[in-house]
């Protein structure tokens, strides 16, 4: 009995493998270079450069409340010794106040959903959103199965550079 059933689970892994590697050979596979792709977008430059604007700008601004704080933090180490408590309790409120400034600005700019994230989004998603396109669109008329991105993809080890769709991305994107 266990003979008939080991037969018939070898059988039927065979039958499987067989399927799975017709499968396989009915899917057409590309491949896309994001990184390159984005490099030799005009548009992407652009926009990255105006992100690191921006962002210097903002970073300029927490700076500057964050020296502020330190200023207010080493006058009130030297003063220290010669304010009333009342004084020295209003000092290191203010201070208090000044670091939660500093801690609210970085949030508001750098934070997860901060400006930075919300003008990333806005400068740079639509141009992803032109080449997801651009990839569906090639893939519909070379009715390709899958396209892989193989700047995110460490595990390829080689790729024939005829699989490699990514100037033909580029020039539906009428770049290059």
């Amino acid at each position: 009995m266990k003979k008939i059933f080991i037969i018939h689970y070898s059988f039927l892994i065979a039958v499987l493998l067989h399927c799975g590697t017709a499968f396989a050979k009915d899917q057409s596979i590309a491949y896309i270079d994001m990184a390159y792709i984005l490099k030799n977008l005009p548009q992407y430059e652009q926009a990255n450069e105006q992100l690191t604007l921006i962002s210097r700008r903002w970073q300029k601004e927490v700076d500057a409340a964050q020296q502020e704080a330190r200023v207010l933090a080493t006058n009130y180490q030297t003063e220290q010794i010669f304010l009333s408590d009342v004084m020295r309790r209003q000092r290191e409120e203010e201070i208090v106040k000044k670091e939660q400034e500093v801690l609210e600005l970085k949030r508001k700019y750098f934070g997860q959903e901060g400006e930075l994230f919300k003008k990333r989004e806005a400068l740079i998603k639509p141009i992803q959103d032109d080449i997801y396109n651009a990839i569906q669109s090639l893939a519909d008329e070379k009715r390709i199965d899958i396209v892989k991105d193989r700047s995110s993809d460490p595990s390829l080890i080689y790729m024939s550079s005829k699989l490699d769709i990514s100037d033909q991305v580029l020039q539906k994107l009428g770049a290059k």
